[in-house]
Formats: C-alpha cells, sequence, structure tokens
C-alpha cells in the first residue's frame, strides 16, 4: 500500500551569491507567532544530498495540465515513486511507493491512481532533473524538526519522445537554484514567517510550482493539453448545445479533478464527486431533446450507477458525523462520563463509513469505471447533439428548465394530497424524496443556463435550492430515525440505546420543523416572477 504525506511548502528563487543565514537568526528577524517566545529552537547540521528523478506523463502532458507531479526519484530520505496531488493553498499530497526493480514503467497502482487524467494513455519520460541539495533544519530543544530548508542547485531536462525512441531524446537543459522551505513539525505560522523574511532578503517567487513545471516551459509546453471549448461568449443567441455542452463539460472536468482526492480519502471528495455526477446526470435528462438518446441513456444509466457508489459512502459519511455530533451533545445532559457513548457510536458509524469507502475505491479499479471514463471524453469531444441543439438557447432551453419545475409541483401535490393520513405517512415521506430530488434537479437546471439567463436563472435555482434543502433536512431525519433504531437494536449497552433512543425523539421533532421551513420556501418558490423567463 502507497503511503500519503502532506506537504506544505513555499517555493523561493535564489542567485548564486545570496548566503542563506542560520534559520535561527531568520525566525529571530521575524518573530514567528505560533512558536513559544521561551522554547529553544537550534540550527540542525547540514545535511548534503544528490537527487535524479525521471518525471513520467502522457505525451500531451495531460498529467500536467491537471497540476499532477509524477517522478521515480533516488537518492535523499524518501527515495521511491512520488505522485504529488494539490491539496489546497501552498499544499499537496504526496503518494509514496518503493522504487522497485523498474526504471521506466509506472507502478500499476499509480497508473491507476492518474487514469482519470492520462485517459488510459501511455505513461512516458518526460523530463530527468537531478538536484544538489543543501538540508537545513529548525529543530526545538525536544529534537523535533520544525521546518527544513532545502538548497537546491538544480539541473533540468526537458525529454522529447521521437517516433521508434522508447526512452526519449534530450533537449539542451538549463539550471538554477531554487530555496525550498518545508513545514515539518512546527505551525504553519513558522514557515510563513521564514518565507517572509527571506523575501525581505532579496528572494523571490519561483517561476513555477514545481521544478517539473519550470522546466515544461522551457520549450513553451507548460499548458499541456488544450482546454475544452472555444471561448466563445455565450448570449440567448448561441446555439442551445452549446450552452448545454459547456455544462456537461464542467461537471466531467469535475469528475475527473475529483478522482484522485477521493482514493485519498481527502475531506468533501467523495461528496463533490458525488454531486458532479449527479449534475451531469441531471443534465442529460433535463436536456435530453437536445441529445442523442442512443447515447445519452446508457450514460444516465451508468452515472446512476456511479452516483449510488458514492453515496452509499457519503451517506455513512454524513451519517457518521450527524450521530456522533448529536450522541457527543447529549452525553453531558444525561450526566455521563464525557465521550463514552460518543466514542462508541463513533467506532461503529466509522467502520461502516470504511467499508463503504472501501467499496468505492474497488469500483473506481473497475473496468465498469474506466468505461464510463471512456463516455465521458467521448462525451465532450464528440458531443452527440441532435439538430434542435442548433436553435437558438433563448427559445430552447427555457422551456426544458420549466418541465423540471413542473416535476417538482406535481409531487408536492401528491405529498400534499396524503397530509394527516398517518396508514399512508410512508408513502408520503416517499412522495417528498421525489420533491426533494426533483427541486435539486430544478435548481441544477437553472444554474446550467445562468451563463446565458443571468439573475433570472440564479434566483429561480436559488429558490430551488431552499426547497431541495428544507426537503433534505426532512429526508436527513428519515433516514437518520431508520439507522438510530438499528443501532438501537445492536447497541452494546443500555445506555448507548437509550441515548439513540432520545437521538430518535429530537429526529422526530427536526422533521416536523423542516416541514415547516419546506411550506414556506415552496410559497416563495411559487412566485410568479421566479418563473417568467420560462414561459
Amino acid at each position: 500500500m502507497p503511503s500519503v504525506h502532506r506537504e506544505v511548502e513555499v517555493k523561493l528563487a535564489a542567485d548564486d551569491t545570496f548566503e542563506i543565514p542560520a534559520l535561527t537568526e531568520l525566525v529571530a528577524g521575524a518573530d514567528p507567532g505560533g512558536l513559544d517566545a521561551a522554547a529553544a529552537v537550534t540550527d540542525g547540521e547540514v545535511v548534503h544530498q544528490t537527487l535524479a528523478a525521471t518525471y513520467f506523463d502522457t505525451a500531451d502532458l495531460r498529467l500536467a495540465a491537471a497540476g499532477l507531479t509524477l517522478r521515480r526519484r533516488t537518492g535523499g530520505d524518501d527515495a521511491g515513486w512520488h505522485l504529488k496531488v494539490p491539496a489546497g493553498k501552498g499544499a499537496r499530497s504526496e503518494v509514496r511507493l518503493p522504487l522497485g526493480r523498474a526504471t521506466r514503467t509506472v507502478p500499476q497502482q499509480l497508473q491507476d491512481m492518474v487514469r482519470a487524467r492520462s485517459g488510459g494513455a501511455e505513461l512516458v519520460p518526460v523530463a530527468r532533473i537531478e538536484t544538489d541539495r543543501a538540508v537545513r533544519r529548525l529543530v526545538d530543544a525536544t529534537g523535533r524538526v520544525l521546518v527544513e530548508l532545502a538548497d537546491d542547485r538544480v539541473s533540468a531536462q526537458r525529454l522529447l519522445r521521437g517516433e521508434g525512441d522508447a526512452a526519449g531524446t534530450a533537449v539542451p537543459g538549463t539550471t538554477w537554484r531554487e530555496i525550498e522551505v518545508e513545514l515539518v513539525d512546527g505551525p504553519e505560522e513558522v514557515l510563513a514567517a521564514l518565507a517572509a523574511e527571506l523575501r525581505q532578503r532579496g528572494l523571490r517567487r519561483a517561476k513555477g510550482p514545481s521544478k517539473l513545471a519550470q522546466v515544461l516551459a522551457l520549450d513553451g509546453a507548460a499548458g499541456g493539453a488544450a482546454q475544452d471549448g472555444t471561448g466563445v461568449r455565450l448570449t440567448r443567441r448561441s446555439p442551445a448545445g452549446d450552452v448545454v455542452l459547456a455544462h456537461l463539460r464542467e461537471q466531467v472536468e469535475q469528475i475527473r479533478a475529483q478522482d484522485l482526492p477521493v482514493r485519498l480519502d481527502a475531506p468533501d471528495a467523495v461528496h463533490k464527486m458525488r454531486v458532479a455526477t449527479r449534475r451531469l446526470r441531471s443534465a442529460l435528462r433535463t436536456f435530453k431533446p437536445l441529445l442523442d438518446p442512443a447515447v445519452a441513456r446508457p450514460l444516465r444509466d451508468e452515472l446512476k450507477w456511479l452516483a449510488a457508489e458514492l453515496g452509499a459512502a457519503r451517506d455513512a459519511e454524513v451519517m457518521r458525523d450527524r450521530v456522533r455530533g448529536a450522541v457527543s451533545a447529549q452525553a453531558g445532559e444525561l450526566g455521563q462520563p464525557a465521550g463514552t457513548t460518543g466514542e462508541e457510536a463513533a467506532a461503529e458509524l466509522e467502520a461502516a463509513y470504511r467499508r463503504a469507502h472501501d467499496a468505492v475505491l474497488a469500483e473506481l479499479d473497475g473496468e465498469r469505471y474506466r468505461a464510463l471514463l471512456a463516455s465521458l471524453e467521448a462525451l465532450v469531444t464528440s458531443p452527440p447533439l441532435t439538430g434542435r441543439a442548433a436553435k437558438p438557447a433563448g427559445k430552447v432551453l427555457p422551456r426544458q428548465v420549466a418541465r423540471s419545475y413542473e416535476e417538482v409541483r406535481r409531487y408536492v401535490a401528491e405529498a400534499d394530497a396524503l397530509a394527516g393520513d398517518h396508514e399512508r405517512e410512508a408513502e408520503r415521506e416517499e412522495l417528498l424524496h421525489d420533491a426533494r430530488k426533483a427541486a435539486k434537479a430544478a435548481r441544477y437546471a437553472g444554474e446550467s443556463v445562468a451563463v446565458v439567463f443571468g439573475t433570472d436563472a440564479t434566483d429561480f435555482a436559488a429558490a430551488m435550492e431552499a426547497v431541495q434543502e428544507a426537503l433534505g433536512e426532512h429526508q436527513d431525519s428519515v433516514v437518520t430515525r431508520a439507522r438510530l433504531l438499528e443501532l438501537a437494536a445492536h447497541a452494546p449497552s443500555n445506555e448507548l440505546a437509550f441515548t439513540y433512543g432520545r437521538l430518535h425523539a429530537l429526529e422526530e421533532v427536526g422533521a416536523r420543523e423542516a416541514e415547516q421551513h419546506f411550506a414556506a420556501a415552496w410559497r416563495a418558490a411559487g412566485r410568479k416572477g421566479l418563473h417568467r423567463w420560462l414561459r
């Protein structure tokens, strides 16, 4: 199994004459927050390393275009295969595997992890970088390394792959000096302060976010694959198919973008990928008159499958957080030892989430998902548009959005007809669940055409979102109550079972409040002004 390391660093460019002062001097000059003023810090011994790395990508640099870096590196403390993945501002996740014997064949596990970006294309050497590194470490009194400064003298070459040349041909190389300041076990304020102090002393931001980006930019190829779309501004006179296609491309890109974060169990990644999958499926359904059904219908089915797989993990995640938070809040009121019932509930629900997430990972490595990725690529590169898609957006698209709203109204009317009929309460809850899904589809429809219809579409979408959220709270309560009954029936202690029972009662109260919120949101959503543009 690979190890995952979170990397937070700042890269700065330096000329050959710059002399790096002691790190203790930099800290003293910067006076960083987060560092105990009374704590003794010292400079560790300077360590010299020689690093050699070969970087891999597709021939058209799809990984680089997505901000991914894949390399095989020897030397230093972490020799091996590394896959660097963006993880927020100034941070990356680094997936590490041992070197192994192969030098020019990327391990299958890493090939699978980048498939959503590579499309299964061959991964070939694209650059070779050698680095003479001098490492300085700021250490506290306990021997803990707070930050690490690497003074790098870099020699890099871009590799051009010629016909029949598996190894690649090196183009003239370049050299530069770079300073990396990386957080180890210290507070982030120390990293920021050190970087700021180095800038005060004349250093500047590095030319690229990585050494690879810098060497690829030497011949102007750093951008990687061309961006989707033509860049033409969309208006109501634009072909309806162009507006829909822009939205489809956005969702396909989001699915690809979340593939690796889901694999790495990054916060909210499953949710984001699930939402993109649902948005895409919803668009294929809402705008089906504009799309060839022979292509769109099977794709909707596959997206439904993927959303269901992601949904199992997402629902388990939501249930874990919802119940854990509620149990913890109730523990003190019940006079139980702090955290006792919360820990029991958290362990059980965490295990359920782990099983669901492992199931998602198995599917992402399966042939069905790979086939879906290929179908999504075909959808945006060879869009299956019908003749109707050539008509002006202003005449075609509002009608499709209006139909999505009519579906919401139909489900709400059917649910209202069962209000007060306790024997058919389960049926009514199912209708409200269907109304929530329809409201979400109507919201997505409005958002997807907002680029053309502006505030008319965004106001409509916001109203549908309010309806969706109120019904979502109601549905979450329905699902949570059912899960609480299961948990109570198998609780390891009477105390925990009683707590689950109390939470069930609270969820019933919450469900009634959610229905009140829904009633208000539905009245607001019916305002005539929200629907004029749909006529």
